[in-house]
């Protein structure tokens, strides 16, 4: 593995502003040409703990009706998953009542989250990750990233946000003045005949000027720093680390779908499939490239 000083500088030669830690050796990718500076493919039936942290109860935000648990139950893997190539990331949420006992939430549901943080982060490039996701309204899951200071003064991108519309999924960008109920937000309709319980690469190009997001290669949103100006100072030009997770109910989906009972943003029909352990979000692979 490459120590931390040892992959800032390789980076920093193959792309200006990059920089990581402690992930396996830098490649080219044969199909695109660009130089990979992280990557999992989630092969090895475990966590690599190497480049994530499972978070843990502590953590609460947005109304969520899940607590986080790193436990074999919330995050898992699975071999031989139809469509996917090789091992796959599984991150389910669970009906646990009693488990939380944090005393200000109440929490009946457990669920997974990820980061890369103090393990892995850059500045400009790409991300992207292959992911499968379940048709329940309520159902929240993210792939994103976010600034290593206080939110949401460092930035954050979210490069797919789906909370239980099978027909589209969003990004979103806040930073200082345009963060919470930003206006940098975006919905994505999937083509006919597409919707997210199928597989599908999300991913987004940042560089010093702009950021913009895609589906299955379809750049379909784009921001530039003057467009971030309108609202408040341009923070992507410091290193954010990446994140994966899967919440329930929540003010997003309780903004979507109006829905109060019998949890906040989660429905009585999504609070059933949890029980009968149908809601996962599915993650074939997570790749980040530097610069082209």
């Amino acid at each position: 593995m490459m120590g931390r000083n040892m992959a800032i500088g390789l980076a920093t030669m193959l792309a200006a502003g990059c920089a990581t830690a402690d992930v396996a050796p830098v490649r080219v990718d044969g199909a695109t040409g660009r130089t990979v500076i992280f990557e999992d493919n989630f092969d090895n039936g475990a966590l690599d703990r190497s480049k994530w942290n499972a978070i843990g109860p502590d953590f609460w935000v947005n109304n969520e009706q899940q607590a986080y648990f790193d436990s074999p139950e919330t995050i898992l893997f699975e071999d031989g998953m139809d469509g996917a190539d090789g091992g796959v990331l599984v991150l389910k949420p669970v009906w646990k009542p009693g488990m939380d006992t944090n005393a200000e939430r109440e929490a009946d549901f457990i669920s997974g989250r990820l980061n890369t943080r103090d393990n892995f982060d850059f500045t400009h490039g790409r991300a992207e990750a292959r992911i499968r996701m379940p048709d329940n309204v309520g159902a929240w899951p993210a792939f994103w990233l976010l600034g290593n200071g206080a939110w949401p003064y460092t930035g954050e991108i979210d490069i797919m946000e789906y909370v239980g519309d099978k027909s589209w999924t969003a990004v979103a960008i806040h930073g200082p003045g345009y963060s919470g109920d930003t206006p940098i937000v975006k919905r994505r309709t999937f083509p006919a005949g597409q919707d997210v319980t199928g597989w599908h690469t999300y991913g987004v190009e940042w560089t010093g000027d702009s950021i913009a997001f895609d589906v299955d290669g379809d750049v379909f949103y784009t921001v530039s720093r003057k467009d971030i100006e309108q609202y408040g100072e341009w923070r992507f030009d410091t290193p954010k680390f990446l994140i994966l997770n899967f919440a329930v109910g929540g003010v997003y989906p309780q903004k979507v779908f109006n829905i109060e009972e019998p949890y906040f943003g989660l429905p009585q029909d999504t609070v059933d499939a949890i029980k009968r352990g149908e809601v996962q979000m599915e993650v074939d692979w997570v790749r980040v490239y530097a610069l082209e």
